[in-house]
This record gives C-alpha cells, sequence and structure tokens, in this order.
C-alpha cells in the first residue's frame, strides 16, 4: 500500500506520472528521515558505550537494517506496538522519578527560576550554544508570532506524512478508526509532554551542562539508574529510533519496489522475488542515509526538513483527493512538485525565520486549487468514484 499507487488510482492516472513523481519525492524526503534516525543511533551508542560516533553510527545502521530486513509490514506493525509501549512508560518514568525526588513541581520550577527565570516564559528565548560557552542566557528580543506558527504548523505535516498514513490505509476495519484515534492522541500527548518535561528536569540536573542537549535521556538514565534499569530506559530510546525507521525504511523500499520495480520493469513479478527487490531497497536506502548520517548535526533539525518536504508535497494532495470532488489529477501533480520544490529552496536559499512547510503548504495547495479550476474537470468515472468512497462517510 503505496501513497503512490493511491494516487494514481483516485486519479485513474494512465500516465504513470503521479506514481513516479510521487515516488520520487518520496524517496528524496525519507533519505533525510532516516538519516536523523541513524544520527539518533549513533548517539545512543557513542552515549552508552563510549564508541567513536562514525563506528557508533554504523552499528546503529547495521542493527536497524538487519532488524527490518527480517520483517514486512505486519511484523512492523506488532513491534512498533512494543517499542511504542516502551517509549511511552520511559517518558513518563523518567521525569516522574526525577520530580519525585526534587520534592515535587514546585521545586522544579523554582529550580529553573534560579538558574534564569525567563525559563519559566513561553514568551521568552533563552539561548543555549556549548560550543561558544553560552548557557541559559536570554536573548534579546520581542515575542515573535512567526516562531509561534512556525511551531504550529508542525501540525501540517501528519498530512503528508507516508509512514504514518500506511497506517491508515492498513487498517483492519473502518469501524476501529475511533478506538485508533483514542489511543493515538492519548499516546502523542503524553508522550510529547513527557519529552517536555525530561528537557525540564535536564537543566536544573546537570550542573556542568551537556555538550549535546539532544542526550539529556541517555545521561539522566545513566545517572539516576542502576545499570539494569538504565539498560532498558535505554533501550526505549533504540525502540524509539527502529520503530520509526523500519516504518519508513519499507514505505520507501515499496516505493523502489512496487511503483518502479513493479509497475516499470516486472509486471509478473511473483510475491517472493518483490519481497527479495524490497529488501535490497531497504539495504541500498539505508546505506544512502548512512552517508549523509555520517556528516552529524542535530536529529531535530534533520526530522523537521524532511517532516516539512512530506508534509507540504503530499499534505495538499491527501486533503484535496479526499474532499474535494473538483481535484484533478494534473492539479495533485503540480501542487506536490511545487510543495516538494518549495520546502528545498526556502531551506536552503529563503529561511527569513520561517519553518518552510507553511510556504510549501500554502503554495502547494493554491497550486491544487488554480490548476485543478483552470484544467479540465474529472470524468465522470472518476467522480462517481469519489461518491461511493465518500457516501458511507456522510452517513456516519
Amino acid at each position: 500500500l503505496t501513497l503512490s499507487s493511491y494516487f494514481e488510482n483516485r486519479f485513474q492516472d494512465k500516465t504513470h506520472l503521479l506514481r513516479i513523481i510521487s515516488a520520487i519525492l518520496i524517496l528524496i524526503f525519507y533519505l533525510f528521515y532516516t538519516a536523523s534516525g541513524l544520527v539518533a543511533g549513533g548517539k545512543l551508542f557513542e552515549a552508552s558505550f563510549g564508541l567513536n560516533y562514525n563506528i557508533a553510527v554504523l552499528i546503529g545502521a547495521l542493527v536497524i537494517i538487519c532488524y527490518t530486513f527480517l520483517g514486512g509490514f505486519l511484523a512492523v506493525s506488532y513491534t512498533d506496538f512494543v517499542q511504542g509501549s516502551l517509549m511511552f512508560l520511559a517518558l513518563l518514568f523518567v521525569p516522574m522519578t526525577i520530580i519525585s525526588n526534587m520534592g515535587g513541581i514546585g521545586s522544579l520550577w523554582n529550580a529553573l527560576g534560579t538558574i534564569n527565570v525567563d525559563l519559566l516564559d513561553a514568551t521568552k528565548t533563552v539561548v543555549y550554544d556549548f560550543a561558544q560557552n553560552i548557557f541559559w542566557v536570554s536573548e534579546n528580543g520581542d515575542f515573535s508570532l512567526l516562531v509561534v506558527i512556525s511551531l504550529m504548523a508542525w501540525g501540517f505535516g501528519y498530512f503528508g506524512q507516508p509512514h504514518i498514513l500506511a497506517r491508515f490505509m492498513g487498517i483492519r476495519s473502518a469501524k476501529d478508526i475511533p478506538k485508533a484515534q483514542l489511543i493515538a492522541i492519548v499516546w502523542v500527548v503524553l508522550t510529547l509532554w513527557g519529552a517536555l518535561f525530561v528537557g525540564f528536569c535536564g537543566i536544573p540536573f546537570f550542573s556542568q551542562p551537556l555538550e549535546d542537549p539532544e542526550q539529556v535521556f541517555i545521561m539522566l538514565v545513566k545517572v539516576l539508574y542502576n545499570p539494569w534499569i538504565a539498560g532498558l530506559l535505554l533501550a526505549a530510546v533504540l525502540a524509539a529510533i527502529m520503530s520509526t525507521i523500519d516504518s519508513q525504511l519499507l514505505v520507501a523500499s515499496s516505493a523502489l519496489t512496487e511503483d518502479f520495480y513493479k509497475a516499470f520493469f516486472r509486471k509478473n513479478a511473483s510475491q517472493k522475488e518483490l519481497i527479495w527487490v524490497g529488501r535490497l531497497a531497504v539495504i541500498v536506502i539505508a546505506v544512502l542515509a548512512l552517508i549523509l548520517a555520517k556528516a552529524g548535526g542535530s536529529v531535530l533539525n534533520l526530522v523537521a526538513y524532511a517532516w516539512a518536504g512530506f508534509g507540504a508535497t503530499f499534505g495538499p494532495a491527501i486533503l484535496c483527493s479526499l474532499f474535494w470532488k473538483r481535484t484533478t489529477g494534473t492539479g495533485v501533480l503540480w501542487g506536490m512538485i511545487v510543495g516538494g520544490t518549495t520546502v528545498i529552496i526556502w531551506k536552503n536559499f529563503i529561511g527569513l525565520g520561517i519553518y518552510e512547510i507553511i510556504p510549501g503548504f500554502i503554495l502547494s495547495i493554491l497550486t491544487i486549487y488554480l490548476v485543478s479550476i483552470l484544467g479540465k474537470e474529472p470524468d465522470e468515472e472518476i467522480k462517481a468514484q469519489f461518491n461511493r468512497a465518500i457516501k458511507p462517510l456522510e452517513n456516519e
């Protein structure tokens, strides 16, 4: 189940351009997304075992490649549940332990205020730069609405993430969606709050600031717990990395296998042949991502770039194709190209302090609208198919 095949079926695209362009864009941005996971794996092994970063990231990559190589979509779904549960418990357990030891939430706020009172004010910016020897220093400047808008714009990204949408596409029954919604929202809210409080707790906990702030969870666990418990909690970090990368690698390998190999080279390929082609694709994509990951950098920055790319490329296309009957295949094609290209250009050449998903998403949805309105209406067969799909939802 791939987004590329969905778009081709939705608009009955005989030219296969929707399939090709969407698959190419998926592969481009997944290289950065997968690289972010490999960087995180490298940091985990580097901090846990004192390894050289290059060796650490290579070990992490080998673990993840072997793991993903062995299983398919169903295996990943089952293991993601276990790994997600481990992440969930770890992100709640660690900050709760620290806050309890400090004497409660009030003590945590007092400790943060002692370091810099602006840490308690969401409208203030506090700077941290180990290389410049700057720690928790308030930055002059007014409250920036652009920063708030950019942060909120992360929400647009969810509409276009292939590895997330693949879960919806593979759900057992539409009747399970309300239950899935509840589980997903509870999981996301609690884990994000847990991660936020891990950061809060790490500020007063370490008298010597960390060289890499992204290692705060790893360092807290190593200091707080005995090796047996620490090992279990650090495994949660690896679980977070693996549960994300395996989904990404499977979607990317599906794009290569289903949207290129089967669609254009071996239409009658057997399932066994496709499985081995998919496994080879996993290795190729992971190796390319490993080359990017060896340069190091911030996990968050890599994720933000890939997240914006997918969100702006596929988010408007998905929303319009599902909820607007007048959407055309040509509109979606150009919308994807404009959205993905805008993210790349804005990130590398423009910036202006605005998260690249904002201009990418806006220009993509405008392109889809204008091209669809100005072009020929969809065929009656496509409209009828849309009506058949939307009717059950309207009845509910």
